[in-house]
């Protein structure tokens, strides 16, 4: 290590690497969601807008987990966090192996997905600011560093689901009980180690001194979102399936107003506690840019395999998720190499990246081919590596006096987007354009085989539509994941089995195809937008000297600007 990148404390690399197992852990429980999200749908008969708030739980929860840890993590230290971590982990497998019926499994898949996000949240609210203050000179490279870890855990519990679902039939409970392994192990790394402070709990900056770049404007973001969840939550407590149609109107319309009642209470506390300053604009476009990158990045990464799986084969997703892991995996550690030697700023670097995503989920929406998918794919996969991880040190980098706040709320903004719009949006999407699709092939047919349950996007009722039913689609995909090992085994091409399937189920299954292939070109806007709000930020670094990291004493300086 040159003197360039040292770190202030000694046991730098152990603690580095205790972040990295705790992450990876993260993305383990992840991937093997991601992977029984089929057998979910099967057992339980879920719609995918179900199941895409499901696997948004087991994202906003995180928001929950990393905000109020990064409120409180100077105050009592890292070690009590990474404690409740551990033990939110382990109530969450309790809570999620409740599911057993059709009619109990939402409640306990959906809170034991959310318990395993709340952990996940505490841990990087240990892990980034830590890293962050550890390797001050080098923030993108060792957080992107860090965060390779997420890739690493999802080639393994892709892995896992590949060779324990697909090969060895392995009940579903048995497969997701396998992350709390590198739990243990992340907790044993952490163990006795000794902690430094951020820089601003260093200078005795207090709180509220912390939060005053956030703001209104900032808090305004988080707030926003938080709104959106309890709303989603007063909803599942107040609505019954005995409700009539009005009442169950009027539940959600309470439970609307509830949820953004909180959403401005916590807003108007913010405003209260400090002074009612605006904060920082910048950051204000960065949460909102972090957010779009959570819906973008994990997202799609909640259902792309699900997606490939269904247009390929069940196997063959897999193959194509471990694929775009093992690319970020990989460049994740070349991040100093990229800066140093292709001169790009983090601005920069995530612009670059905008476009190329755009580029991969364009040509991933029209796969025919397993080699296609590879290219498609990969190219997203080179676009999506350095969002998130560069995001937080571009935060580090310009708001020093925050501490771990700002890291920790922008984590959170970009975990609770997942949660809220991004999963839910995705699948709902997939239920509408998978309904169009077959609607317009044959509308008796999607007459027989629409969910009886409607979709709609953040409980608009304008938005509402009838998708596909969930337990027939998964009947059909067996048949035809019989029909393809039948045509393999005898030499023929896979691709021709659907031929083989009864014509309902082909119309079935294609329909499902086309939507998804439409859901991945909508999903491509994002970057887009992305990519002109980057060009915005690098004008604007431009006119202020150029992008460097900023000191506690610059910031009081109003190097950044003023924050009123």
């Amino acid at each position: 290590m040159t003197n360039t990148d040292a770190s202030t404390v000694p046991n730098a690399k152990r603690l580095l690497w205790a972040g990295f197992m705790a992450i990876l852990a993260a993305g383990v429980g992840f991937a093997i969601r991601g992977g029984i999200l089929d057998n979910w749908q099967k057992e339980f008969g879920f719609t995918g807008a179900q199941l895409g708030a499901i696997g948004g739980a087991g994202l906003s929860g995180f928001c929950f987990g990393i905000i109020i840890g990064g409120v409180v993590v100077d105050k009592i230290g890292y070690g009590k966090l990474v404690l409740a971590a551990l033990l939110f982990h382990i109530i969450s497998a309790v809570v999620t192996f409740g599911a057993s019926t059709p009619e109990n499994a939402y409640f306990y898949l959906f809170w034991g997905s959310f318990i395993f996000a709340v952990a996940n949240g505490t841990l990087e609210a240990v892990a980034n600011p830590l890293v962050a203050t550890i390797f001050p000179k080098q923030r993108t490279h060792y957080l992107n560093v860090l965060h390779a870890a997420w890739p690493a855990g999802m080639i393994l519990g892709t892995a896992l689901g590949w060779l324990l679902d697909d090969k060895l039939v392995w009940d579903w409970k048995l497969q997701l009980g396998l992350y709390l392994i590198p739990v243990v192990v992340y907790g044993v790394m952490f163990m006795g180690q000794k902690f430094p402070k951020s820089e601003a709990a260093a200078k005795g900056a207090s709180f509220v001194e912390m939060f005053k770049s956030v703001g209104i404007l900032g808090a305004l973001v988080a707030c926003f979102l938080l709104a959106l969840f309890f709303a989603d939550i007063f909803k599942g407590i107040l609505t019954n399936a005995t409700q009539t149609a009005e009442q169950m109107a009027q539940s959600a319309a309470t439970a609307k107003m509830l949820g953004y009642g909180i959403g401005g209470a916590l807003l108007i506390t913010v405003a209260v506690m400090t002074r009612f300053s605006i904060g920082s604009f910048l950051l204000f476009v960065l949460f909102v840019t972090h957010a779009l990158i959570g819906s973008v990045e994990l997202g799609t990464d909640s259902w792309i395999q699900n997606i490939t799986g269904n247009i390929f084969s069940s196997e063959e997703g897999k193959y194509l998720f471990i694929w775009t892991s093992v690319i970020m995996f990989g460049l994740r550690f070349c991040a100093h190499f990229i800066e140093k030697n292709l001169k790009l700023s983090p601005i920069g670097l995530l612009l670059a990246c905008s476009v190329i995503a755009c580029i991969g989920l364009h040509l991933a929406s029209n796969i025919t081919s397993f080699g296609m998918a590879l290219l498609a794919l990969g190219i997203y996969a080179v676009g999506k590596t350095f969002f998130w991880p560069t995001m937080l040190a571009v935060v580090g980098d310009r708001f020093p006096q925050t501490g771990a706040v700002a890291m920790s709320i922008m984590g959170g903004v970009g975990m609770l987007s997942v949660g809220m719009i991004g999963g839910p949006g995705l699948g709902y999407l997939k239920d509408r354009y998978s309904g169009e699709e077959m609607k317009k092939d044959n509308a008796a047919l999607y007459e027989e085989y629409k969910s009886t349950t409607p979709s709609k996007f953040l409980d608009i009722e304008a938005t509402s539509i009838n998708g596909l039913d969930g337990t027939k689609l998964g009947k059909a995909n067996d048949l035809l994941k019989a029909a393809r090992a039948e045509v393999s085994k005898a030499g023929g091409d896979p691709a021709t089995a659907i031929t083989k399937l009864p014509e309902a189920d082909q119309k079935l299954i294609n329909a499902s195809i086309n939507g998804d292939r439409r859901t991945l070109r909508t999903d491509a806007v994002i970057p887009g937008i992305m990519a002109g709000i980057y060009i915005l930020l690098f004008i604007y670094f431009k006119t202020v000297g150029g992008y460097r990291p900023l000191s506690i004493e610059e910031m009081a300086g109003g190097v950044q600007g003023p924050v009123v």
